[in-house]
């Protein structure tokens, strides 16, 4: 019992470090304050119709009314049955946010540490490494939660991977199932997607390893083990993957039927993501070294100008006034790259890249191998644009990889794998696995790549021109003068930062330099490099992530305080529809929070009516907003604040057509919605016509219909008509998972004026509902209790057979 603790104690020890690191990170939280992340604000708008509902019924709708007409709930939060790997999820994350993940990402890459037999003291320096990498505490930042969470659980996916190949079948198995199932619980598959290439390259490396030593058997068996990790992880995981999967087909990222754009010109990808759109946020060849650099491109898009700013000077002796030139100076951008916006660089550390690339002479066999690829594909693939063979390769031939924007993203395989590079190497160092002799010459030689890289930069900076695309805005307003004040001002970000990075490599070296010469004990040596480490890479994250970000809790619970406009509109109890002109209502959250919104915030928009806000709303197209039932617009007042015009105009919830616009395919429906009078006609696709009984109802004057009752996901009408009539409602069109009933009895209704639902309306009085009852959350939640049943019963035999093992061993 003394023998296990005292093998346990140091474990518990880091994990209760892990905790403070955390906290003492984001202090704030312990005073009860909120990270303020522009991107959860969205979020915020956007669910807060779906968890009122929760909140005031106990039940879960999995459709809200309140975003882009209508979507569902699949990617906003939803709650599913049976979903016990969630509850294991929250478990874990017990820290306040973002404190959580910090949390996560030290422990997964301690675990994986450790998988990989190096010292629990090393895998501690590592985990900190990781963690506090300066794109994954920025992520943080800015509210990237679900890629934070993904990215936190692939050192996990990747113990549960090594463990099995290292013959641990049973542990390898179980762990490779939870971890790989909390991977998909953080619902980013884009970063999975990554991770995914990072195990193939893995596989691929121990593949080849295994012919080598002709060892395909066990190679073979391990993968169909993990095989069945993983196909169980997906089980526990089917509600969500499923239902992503549904609404994923249907949305931006989903296949379009549309050919052309809305200038008319050719539609060229009509299977994902356009290219450009792909590559917005590609990362520049050059800017690649601001990993080693932070400040090597200007750093962030609102980067602060030097302390002895040399443009501040400039407009002072221009006589500017204080007051003007500070005006002037929050607009000039320090950054000089060629990215849409950069939050940070994405600085891995010096200290990391200086022991990675010591680890490449000290390090020999299956992880240089695979680590090197990774890095070097991650960074390829990050270029995006600026390296178009091989992107475009991905983008046309790789399944799945035109899905996903922001290539830069990729970078994340980086962030892990040199990490693991370094403290691995620096593991081989320390035990003494190389003659001393080796390991001096090795020293020598990084100390003399990486600090010679940092000195030629220095020495030869005058060759980059530190000139930034907006440039020439300030030249043609100030003058030529204070664009160069300018580019001397990012000059001196760069040779701070490189003269940072230099010392901390020069300390790092001289710390394993008085090792080898035994002046120094490896525990010291470790402590050195890790207070060196968290100085380095705290250091560059304080710039960017700090206390100035939390704000007090109601700011985030409340993020959107009522306007004008807001408290004119909610006076009115009716069902109807709000446009926010004053932004760029398909990239706001804001009237979602308070009102029954057109637009939204979402990466992955409905697809059809994101084509209609590209064909027509965006250019203010009226008789859209109509047929959406648009009661009211939010515009600018004079006096700055906001009004709610209200649009007379409106359809409605529901209305009779007389006539019938045919189309043959979706170009020609969205086409016809120009300058329809929508309430008098609707536009049918053809695969839908032999669901009206004549081309021309005739119109019954007297019919009637209405809204009665009103759920987001059951809506109730009772319409009166003497003849047959053709109903339109105001309601997105989305056929997996909303059934209509007239009367109680399942109805068939179809797609109009390319978004809306449609029905033709027998005689008589009539009640007519729509109930959202989407059979993939009934598949998936069964799916996911069989998967929890079986893992379950394997875990439970696995600890059995292990237990048996012990007791007798062979």
């Amino acid at each position: 019992m003394q023998a296990n603790f005292k093998k346990i104690f140091p474990h518990v020890l880091v994990l209760i470090l892990f905790t403070i690191a955390a906290l003492a990170y984001f202090s704030p939280v312990l005073q009860g304050k909120k990270i303020f992340q522009s991107d959860i604000v969205q979020y915020t708008g956007m669910a807060k119709q779906q968890n009122d509902f929760r909140k005031n019924t106990g039940e879960e709708t999995y459709w809200t009314d309140a975003a882009f007409g209508g979507m569902p709930t699949y990617q906003l939060g939803a709650k599913y049955p049976h979903n016990y790997i969630k509850q294991l999820d929250l478990a874990i994350r017990f820290l306040p946010r973002p404190a959580d993940y910090l949390f996560l990402y030290f422990v997964g890459m301690y675990i994986l540490f450790l998988v990989l037999k190096v010292d629990y003291k090393l895998a501690f320096l590592g985990a900190l490494a990781f963690g506090f990498s300066t794109y994954l505490i920025i992520i943080l930042g800015v509210g990237h939660n679900a890629k934070a969470h993904a990215i936190a659980y692939m050192p996990l996916v990747l113990s549960g991977i090594f463990l099995t190949f290292k013959r641990q079948y049973i542990w390898g198995f179980l762990l490779l199932t939870v971890s790989m199932a909390l991977e998909l619980v953080a619902n980013h598959f884009q970063m999975t997607y990554y991770l995914m290439l990072l195990v193939l390259i893995i596989g691929i490396v121990y593949l080849i390893d295994a012919i080598i030593k002709k060892m395909l058997p066990h190679y073979f068996k391990s993968v169909a083990i993990m095989a069945g990790g993983v196909l169980i992880a997906v089980g526990l995981n089917a509600t969500n993957i499923l239902a992503t999967k549904e609404y994923a087909d249907t949305s931006t990222r989903g296949r379009t039927e549309l050919t052309i754009n809305a200038d008319g010109t050719p539609k060229d990808n009509k299977s994902g993501l356009d290219y450009d759109y792909i590559t917005e946020y590609s990362y520049g060849k050059l800017e690649s070294l601001n990993l080693f650099i932070p400040r090597f491109m200007g750093g962030s898009s609102n980067e602060a100008l030097p302390d002895d700013s040399q443009t501040a000077q400039e407009l002072m002796r221009m006589g500017a006034s204080m007051e003007e030139a500070n005006q002037v100076l929050s607009q000039v951008p320090m950054y000089w790259g060629d990215q849409t916006i950069v939050a940070a660089p994405a600085y891995i550390g010096a200290i990391i890249i200086f022991l990675a690339v010591l680890a490449l002479f000290l390090i020999r066999g299956r992880l240089k191998w695979w680590a090197v690829s990774a890095a070097v594909l991650s960074l390829l693939l990050s270029w995006g644009r600026n390296f178009e063979p091989l992107t475009q390769f991905f983008v046309e031939y790789f399944p799945l990889y035109n899905k996903f924007r922001a290539v830069s993203s990729i970078q994340v395989i980086i962030e892990l794998v040199l990490p693991v590079l370094a403290v691995v190497g620096l593991h081989q160092f320390f035990n003494q696995f190389e003659r001393e002799e080796e390991r001096k010459k090795s020293l020598l030689f990084t100390t003399a790549i990486v600090g010679g890289i940092s000195i030629l930069l220095l020495v030869f900076k005058s060759a980059f021109e530190f000139a930034s695309p907006y440039d020439s805005f300030f030249r043609e307003q100030l003058g030529l003068p204070v664009v160069e004040a300018i580019r001397e001002d990012r000059m001196s970000l760069f040779t701070s930062d490189a003269i940072r990075s230099l010392i901390f490599v020069l300390l790092t070296a001289s710390v394993l330099w008085f090792f080898l010469k035994g002046k120094i004990k490896q525990s010291f040596a470790i402590i050195a490099l890790s207070i060196l480490i968290l100085v380095d890479l705290v250091g560059v994250d304080r710039r960017y992530v700090n206390d100035e970000n939390f704000v007090q809790a109601r700011v985030m619970d409340d993020p959107f305080p009522q306007n004008g406009a807001d408290i004119q509109i909610l006076e009115d109890d009716g069902h109807y529809r709000v446009y926010d002109a004053t932004v760029n209502a398909f990239n706001s959250g804001r009237a979602s929070f308070y009102h029954k919104a057109l637009g939204g915030y979402h990466a992955a928009k409905p697809g059809r009516m994101a084509d209609l806000f590209d064909f027509y709303i965006s250019k203010g197209d009226i008789g859209i907003l109509n047929m959406m039932n648009v009661r009211y617009i939010i515009t600018q007042a004079k006096n700055g604040g906001t009004v709610a015009q209200r649009n007379p105009y409106a359809n409605g919830d529901a209305w009779f057509v007389e006539n019938v616009l045919p189309a043959e395919n979706a170009d020609e429906e969205i086409k016809r919605l120009d300058s329809l009078n929508t309430k008098q006609t609707a536009v049918i696709n053809r695969n839908f016509l032999d669901r009206i009984p004549n081309k021309n109802i005739e119109r019954d004057s007297t019919a009637t219909i209405e809204l009665v009752n009103y759920k987001p996901n059951h809506l109730t009408y009772e319409a009166a008509t003497k003849t047959d009539q053709l109903a339109v409602f105001s309601e997105v069109y989305y056929p997996k998972g909303w059934n209509a009933y007239i009367n109680g009895k399942p109805a068939d209704y179809f797609r109009a004026n390319y978004v809306l639902r449609a029905m033709v309306i027998p005689p008589g009085n009539n009640k007519i509902e729509f109930k959202f009852e989407p059979e993939v959350i009934q598949t998936g939640s069964t799916i996911s209790l069989v998967s929890t049943l079986l893992f379950v019963l394997i875990l439970l035999s696995g600890i059995y057979f292990s237990y048996k093992k012990e007791k007798n061993p062979e």
